[in-house]
């Protein structure tokens, strides 16, 4: 069974920094695409990040430039660095395995979804 745990929220001053951790079990990490999606309070859940089993990256237009995924997979861990937070990103993140290798065929919806973890909490403040 595939399991995602995610760490690193906390609350944070806007303009600040924060890194958010997901480490994965029960999949050969490697070989997937992961990815990171965020839910504000009262909005739908929104996507964020995706790193493909290659190591490419996307990101949401809002994020490109103050965002960066990662992954190690030795440590089959996925990192999401964020900086120049604003208020709008306060919300609860959350780290998803995906179904396939590639963040084009399944980072488009829920249904590529593998397995959610249980989200994280970062809280902006001004």
């Amino acid at each position: 069974q595939v399991r995602v745990v995610e760490s690193g929220g906390g609350l944070v001053q806007a303009g600040g920094s924060l890194r958010l951790s997901c480490t994965a079990s029960g999949l050969a990490f490697d070989g997937y695409a992961m990815a990171w999606f965020r839910q504000a309070p009262g909005k739908e859940r929104e996507r964020v990040s995706c790193i493909n089993w290659r190591s490419s990256t996307y990101y949401a237009d809002s994020m490109k430039g103050r965002f960066t995924i990662s992954r190690d997979n030795a440590k089959n861990t996925l990192y999401l660095q964020m900086s120049s937070l604003t208020l709008e990103d306060t919300g609860i993140y959350y780290c998803a395995a995906l179904k396939t290798q590639w963040c084009s065929t399944s980072w488009n919806s829920r249904e590529g979804v593998n397995a959610w973890g249980q989200g994280t909490q970062v809280t902006v403040s001004s």
